[in-house]
């Protein structure tokens, strides 16, 4: 990322490279961990004491990762200590400035959650007790904090759609499909990473029902994935001219085309959901296959944000 604001159209090479394909990552699994987290939190209420593994990672992932992504996006900026310029000045027509609007109210209020639910070993128990007073606010009025906190979490998922759809001289880049597709993955990512978190460290039981049920649901969500990948390229294909070949250049003939084809669809979409169907009961929910599930979905999430990325770039017309 090469300035603090505006349009990068203006160049004609790649100038986005791993560091933001990262950042997209992070940032998108930061708001499916904490989606899937409240999911949880909803189903089994308000009062469930202990707070449930599944729950405990997706407080601690939801703002370590929006934390690393944001450090990536800092020192990507060719003068990172100019970062501040984006706090107090603002372009309500630029597609950054409003999703760091978003990231600025987002990383406060998982905060809180973060807070609630670890009140006992933060606080009660542990060398925190100033933030007692945040703590409280965030288990009194938890209901509308995790509501904020779900729209805020939905509106940074899409957000990293967002500002690459707004890159107009990209048709790989520049369609309505990207930012649902990011927020699915997002998802994905997010219920996969609470899943390796929440087995490692808090729970070590899969017949836990909140494990099944998060590990059926994103085998759905993986299926809207592949929906949006597919309607992307026909959508890109139907408009014919040079957006058809851009689709067409994306799919065959290059390294780039064989990450999307072996790292997305092969590695992150296809083997998933043919495990599912094609294991016994007893192995497909067994601790160690739950944890290698997941962890090939975050692989190929990574590698949707990294081929989108740079084939976006790479395939102009």
């Amino acid at each position: 990322m090469n300035q603090v604001w505006g349009s990068m159209e203006q160049y004609n090479t790649v100038v986005w490279h791993w560091p933001i394909a990262v950042y997209l990552f992070l940032a998108g699994l930061s708001a499916g961990a904490i989606i899937s987290a409240i999911i949880i939190k909803w189903m089994k209420g308000n009062d469930v004491s202990p707070w449930d593994g599944i729950i405990k990672a997706g407080a601690i992932l939801a703002p370590v990762t929006i934390g690393v992504g944001l450090c990536l996006l800092i020192f990507d900026l060719t003068r990172p200590f100019d970062f501040w310029k984006l706090l107090v000045h603002y372009n309500f027509g630029s597609v950054m400035t409003i999703g760091v609007l978003a990231l600025f109210a987002y990383f406060p209020v998982v905060i809180l959650f973060l807070l609630g639910v670890f009140k006992k070993e933060l606080i009660d128990e542990g060398p925190f007790k100033f933030l007692a007073p945040f703590a409280n606010i965030a288990l009194n009025y938890a209901k509308a904090i995790e509501a904020i906190t779900l729209i805020l979490a939905i509106g940074v998922g899409a957000y990293t759609g967002f500002l690459l759809s707004a890159m107009n001289s990209y048709p790989l880049l520049n369609t309505p499909i990207l930012p649902a597709l990011f927020l699915a993955s997002g998802v994905s990512a997010g219920i996969s990473a609470n899943l390796v978190v929440g087995l490692l460290f808090f729970t070590k039981s899969t017949k836990d029902s909140n494990v099944g049920y998060l590990h059926g649901l994103d085998i759905k969500v993986i299926f809207v994935e592949l929906f949006f990948l597919f309607i992307l390229f026909v959508g890109m294909y139907y408009q014919g001219g040079e957006t058809a070949h851009v689709a067409q250049s994306a799919l065959s003939g290059s390294g780039l085309s064989t990450l999307l084809w072996l790292g997305v669809v092969g590695l992150g979409l296809i083997l998933p959901i043919g495990l599912n169907f094609a294991l016994p009961h007893g192995v497909k929910h067994s601790h160690g296959f739950v944890i290698f599930n997941a962890l090939i979905v975050l692989v190929g999430v990574l590698a949707l944000r990294y081929y989108m990325l740079y084939a976006g770039q790479t395939f102009v017309g």
